[in-house]
Order: structure tokens, then C-alpha cells, then sequence
């Protein structure tokens, strides 16, 4: 039989560049809980709009801010989804020290990453660091090595880093309620902080941003603190009762500390942080049993209204405004919950790669904003073209540095933590 004569292919029926930018996302990597991928996903897309819009839509950002922040609703997600996961991941393992050597695999060698590129770029001309002011660079690397920069009175290299500060200090609460089999009173410990929020701005009580650095000193606040980070781990992953207990009790000590004393936000702000994380580990604990539902939805009702009251009775200022805070806070718990409601749905593959990759989308898109803005400048105009031609150029990258680095130290975490782990 004659073979049909060959057709050439139609430029319309190859797949775009596009379309395999969307395919390799979609296929990043597995997914054993895609709805918590899938909020990860959206708040990693949110956050970079939010920082790229200064630089491609800054007339459209100046409208929307004042009536919804989308900084803090892509972060509250984030809150939220670590509140749900971190315990857990924890609690599954059972074992103090295999908890920080996935957390340190998995935070650690993209950060690492990121920071050298950008330290590299500065050299070359071509991004600009921010200015750390008097603090010695000895200083600023111990702080930054911490991962708690933010609430040491440092300046971040990056500003998303300021968010991983809260999550380090998350993670030290919730080892110091592991440590003393406090841990199941999640519920309470999120309307605990919660209260604590709405009665520091019903008293009135303010604190000026790093107050505990202006008062020390930050090069002797950022000794003593990354002394006391590096006993409390030790000791809270070793084999005695007795000092696991120490390590977890004083690393809680810090955290609270720095949180309350040191934020560069607002002392209601900084509960109402822990206190969301909390609340998304008290929703994990009912979806397992380990607490009513009737118990969460109330804990929910109770950090919602004491966010939103503390939110209102702040009031406005030249940095803040209320309204686009609770508008945002609000939609941030909505869509956690919508994205519970759907747990047992099939998500979208492309929702739950963009999840997979969302460590890197929120690490790598400031650098690539550095760059833009040192090298070509900030558009005098909306340019809606130039917003998507970013999220074009930075999503390959992201792919890249999931599948290189992260993807890779994950591996070596998981591999060194099950050697140590006590048999």
C-alpha cells in the first residue's frame, strides 16, 4: 500500500513555548497533598506579582494596596499552610533531630544559593544590596545565617526573607511544645497568642521596630542569640530527656522574645502570625482526630476576629492601612478554607507543580527584580506586557533551580536523616 504523502506540520499544531513551560510545570515533581501544594502555588504567584507590580504596574499597585494588600494575603497563605505541615512533619517523624535536618536540606542550600548569586551580581554591577548602615558584615552574615535577621535588627539581603524569620521561629515553638508533650494544644496556643495580639493594641502598647536591638545593641542581641539558636537545637536533638527538654524550652524562650520584642512589625502583627500558623496546625490535628472540629471552627472564629479587631483599632498610618490588611487577611483564610473544602478533589497538575516549585518562584523572582531594576529601571508606566514577560522569564528559572538544587538537597536531607534516626 502507498503511503499517504507527508503533510509538513502546522506551526499551530506544535506546542508553543508556552504550553511547555506549562507541561514541565505541571510535571515537576510529585504531590502527596495537592490541595496544600495547590495554596502554595497561588501565594507564590501573588507575592512576586505583588513585588514585580513596583516595578511594571506601579500605578495600578498604589490603587489596589489601600483596599487589598496582596503581600500579606500571599503570606498568611504561606502562614497557614506551614502551620498545617510543620508539626505534623515533625510529629510524624517523632524525632527532634530528623526534623531539623529536613528543615535544614530543605530551607538551607536554595537560600544559600540565592544569596551567593546576588552577592555576585552586587560585585558585578548589576544588582544593588541594601544598605545595612553601621553593622559589620561579620554581623549581618551570623544574622542571615540564623534566618533570623529580620528579628535581630538586621536588614534582610532579600526582603521576602523576613518571612522565613517567623517560620524559624515557628519552628522552635513547636519543637519547645514537643519537647514538653504540650504539642496537641495547638488550638489553644493560637487563641492564646490571639488574645494576646488584641490586648496589646487595646492597651496601647507599641514598640518601636527592633526595640530589643536598640536597647542591647544588635551586634551583642545577634551573639547571643545565634548562641543560645545553636545550643537550643543541639540540645533538643540530643539523646538525654533532660536537655531536650532545655533546647526546646529555650529556643520557645527566644522565639517569643524576638517576636514580641524585636519585629519590625507590629507587636499585635507578630502574634497574629503565630498565632495563624497555630490555628493551621489546630485544622491538621481535627482533620486527624486529634481535636473536634466544633474545638477548630471555634479557635477559627476566635484568631480571625482578634486579627481583624487588632488590624482595626491599629488604624491607619503612612505604612499601613487597614482596610487592604483585612481585606486581604480575610481572603487568605477563605481560600485556605476553600482549599481544605477541596482536599479530597482532583487538583489541577499545573496548581499543584506551581506548588512544587513555589520555594523557588518566592526566593529567585527579588533577585531577578535586582537585576531589572539596577540595570534597566522601574516602568513610569503600566506595562501589563512586561508584567507577564516577567512571570515568563522567571518561571523556566524556578523549574531550574527546583530541579538542581532543591530537588537534589531534599534527597540528601531525607538520606542523612533516616541514618540518624534512633532506631
Amino acid at each position: 500500500m502507498e503511503s499517504p504523502p507527508r503533510v509538513p506540520a502546522s506551526p499551530a499544531g506544535s506546542p508553543s513555548a508556552a504550553s511547555r513551560l506549562l507541561d514541565a510545570i505541571a510535571t515537576a515533581g510529585p504531590s502527596r497533598l495537592g490541595w496544600l501544594d495547590a495554596l502554595r502555588g497561588i501565594a507564590a504567584l501573588v507575592v512576586v506579582f505583588d513585588h514585580s507590580s513596583y516595578t511594571f504596574m506601579a500605578d495600578f499597585r498604589r490603587e489596589l494596596m489601600p483596599q487589598f494588600n496582596t503581600s500579606r494575603y500571599g503570606i498568611m497563605v504561606f502562614f497557614l499552610v506551614s502551620g498545617y505541615i510543620i508539626p505534623a512533619s515533625l510529629e510524624r517523624r517523632g524525632c527532634v533531630r530528623t526534623f531539623w535536618i529536613g528543615r535544614i536540606f530543605r530551607v538551607y542550600p536554595l537560600w544559600a544559593a540565592v544569596v551567593t548569586v546576588l552577592l555576585a551580581l552586587n560585585l558585578l554591577g548589576i544588582a544593588e544590596l541594601r544598605d545595612f548602615g553601621q553593622q559589620s558584615t561579620a554581623a549581618v552574615a551570623v544574622a542571615h545565617a540564623t534566618m533570623l535577621q529580620e528579628l535581630l535588627g538586621t536588614p534582610n539581603l532579600l526582603l521576602i526573607l523576613w518571612t522565613l524569620s517567623y517560620e524559624m521561629a515557628f519552628y522552635l515553638l513547636v519543637v519547645a511544645l514537643f519537647t514538653v508533650r504540650l504539642h496537641q494544644r495547638s488550638a489553644g496556643v493560637a487563641v492564646t497568642l490571639a488574645v494576646l495580639a488584641t490586648v496589646s493594641v487595646a492597651a496601647g502598647v507599641t514598640l518601636t521596630p527592633s526595640a530589643l536591638s536598640d536597647l542591647v545593641g544588635t551586634g551583642p542581641l545577634i551573639g547571643l542569640a545565634s548562641g543560645a539558636l545553636v545550643v537550643a537545637i543541639c540540645c533538643a536533638s540530643s539523646g538525654s530527656p533532660a536537655l531536650r527538654v532545655f533546647g526546646g524550652v529555650l529556643g520557645g524562650v527566644l522565639a517569643l522574645a524576638l517576636v514580641s520584642l524585636n519585629g519590625t512589625v507590629p507587636l499585635w502583627e507578630g502574634l497574629v502570625i503565630l498565632a495563624v500558623m497555630f490555628l493551621g496546625t489546630a485544622v491538621h490535628r481535627a482533620e486527624n482526630g486529634q481535636c473536634t472540629w466544633r474545638r477548630t471552627a471555634g479557635t477559627a472564629v476566635m484568631v480571625v476576629a482578634c486579627a481583624v479587631g487588632s488590624a482595626y483599632w491599629y488604624g491607619d498610618d503612612d505604612h499601613f492601612t487597614r482596610r487592604g490588611w483585612i481585606v486581604a487577611f480575610l481572603l487568605a483564610v477563605l481560600t485556605f478554607g476553600a482549599g481544605l473544602l477541596s482536599r479530597h478533589r482532583r487538583i489541577p497538575h499545573l496548581l499543584t507543580g506551581l506548588g512544587t516549585i513555589s520555594y523557588s518562584v518566592y526566593l529567585v523572582h527579588p533577585v531577578l527584580l535586582a537585576v531589572i531594576d539596577t540595570t534597566i529601571g522601574r516602568r513610569r508606566q503600566d506595562n501589563l506586557a512586561l508584567e507577564v514577560a516577567f512571570f515568563a522569564v522567571l518561571l523556566p528559572l524556578c523549574l531550574l533551580t527546583h530541579r538542581y538544587i532543591e530537588a537534589p538537597s531534599q534527597t540528601w536531607g531525607r538520606r542523612w536523616a533516616r541514618r540518624v534516626q534512633p532506631p
